[in-house]
């Protein structure tokens, strides 16, 4: 088992009438809503706590990126790695992912992931994603390009990482006379290559094809996430021969534990109902522009039993669908259990910070999670 303790770094001070004032947390926020003294606190403190789960024995500490939103403040997951590259020794450094749709100039993803392994010694995890629909928006780009213009750019950073240069890369959407980047990542031939999907057929076969790890995106009910795997390990069987191995899959659960099942539910509800509510909260067509996803990923994402985390209104649909897991050590470690074997994954990702959680019960989650549980998965999926 891989343990990943992930961060989305979101803004916790929306107004409590936000969702009855303002159509969207994504895109058109205004953001006088933004502090900049409690942004350097948040900053610091989110940092603090993705340091503190390399000392409680997570595996990996995992960034991400978005742009103009309330949901999480990263535009730049790479300055997020640096900082803890110099503030970490152990842990592997997830950068999940770079948007590579939104880069113009690719070849800098391929500098900047490299110098991050040089200066971390060889731990970085490269995300690669294709992105949200709102990223459109936010970044002036044609929805329609998204995935080629994605898969244009991985071809690019995978030649810039493995082969020698100067040569010249030429294709539809980048044209580059000298590739010859100073320096070149210490993992070899590339570092590792995980990639995040909603399950767009798309996606799933493209990875499939390249034998990458693939995490499903979480605020989804468990059986959404068995699709997506499922589907992934037919593809691969069916098609290309090989069978994907519970260490190409990860599951996101999202994870809070606390002394008794009341006590969790009372620390968490309130959090996920602000993300699910307020952070969550943009108009579809946001989330799905004119040609971002195929018809085909879309009338596969449709459908009652596919309902992301934004439409339930109780707590009972939360816990039934497993969108988040929750309760007492003992609670939560059979849930996780029974959800490892349906899945049969071996990587959990999780964030133990959700939407306006304190600091002191997001440090509380992970260490009970870190003493109480982790110890007993490790044994039972070695």
């Amino acid at each position: 088992m891989q343990f990943v303790a992930f961060h989305l770094m979101p803004w916790p001070h929306l107004p409590a009438d936000f969702a009855e004032q303002y159509e969207s947390a994504w895109i058109t926020c205004p953001n006088s809503l933004y502090d900049r003294q409690e942004g350097h606190l948040l900053y610091n403190r989110y940092l603090d706590e993705l340091e503190y789960a390399e000392q409680l024995g997570f595996d990996v500490i995992g960034v991400n990126e978005h742009h103009q939103n309330a949901y999480g403040m990263m535009p730049s997951p790479n300055i997020m790695a640096a900082c803890l590259a110099r503030r970490t020794s152990r842990a592997k450094l997830l950068v999940f992912g770079n948007a590579l749709p939104l880069y113009d100039h690719p070849l800098r993803v391929a500098e900047e992931i490299a110098m991050l392994d040089a200066v971390s010694g060889g731990r970085v995890i490269s995300g690669m994603v294709v992105g949200l629909g709102a990223e459109a928006y936010s970044y002036e780009i044609n929805p329609t390009l998204f995935r080629e213009r994605f898969r244009e750019a991985h071809d690019l950073i995978i030649r810039a990482w493995t082969e020698d240069g100067p040569f010249h890369f030429q294709g539809k959407h980048y044209d580059f006379r000298f590739v010859n980047p100073w320096p070149r990542p210490m993992q070899q031939p590339h570092p590792p290559i995980w990639i995040p999907g909603s399950g767009s057929i798309e996606t799933i076969e493209w990875v499939a094809q390249h034998r990458y790890t693939f995490v499903a995106i979480p605020f989804s009910p468990l059986k959404v996430v068995k699709d997506h795997f499922d589907t992934l390990r037919a593809y691969a069987w069916e098609k290309l021969n090989y069978e994907v191995s519970p260490e190409k899959v990860g599951w996101p659960a999202f994870i809070y534990v606390a002394e008794t099942d009341e006590q969790a539910r009372q620390e968490f509800e309130e959090p996920v109902w602000y993300l699910a509510k307020k952070l969550l909260r943009m108009p579809r067509e946001y989330m799905f522009p004119p040609g971002h996803t195929s018809v085909p990923s879309l009338l596969k994402v449709a459908g009652q039993d596919r309902r992301f985390i934004t439409t339930l209104s109780s707590w009972q649909e939360v816990e039934e669908g497993q969108y988040v897991i929750c309760g007492s050590p003992k609670t939560v470690l059979q849930k996780l259990r029974e959800g490892i074997k349906s899945l049969n994954c071996r990587i959990l990702l999780t964030a133990f910070q959700l939407g306006n959680m304190p600091h002191h019960l997001a440090m509380k989650n992970m260490e009970l999670f870190a003493r109480e549980v982790m110890p007993s998965l490790r044994e039972e999926f070695p």
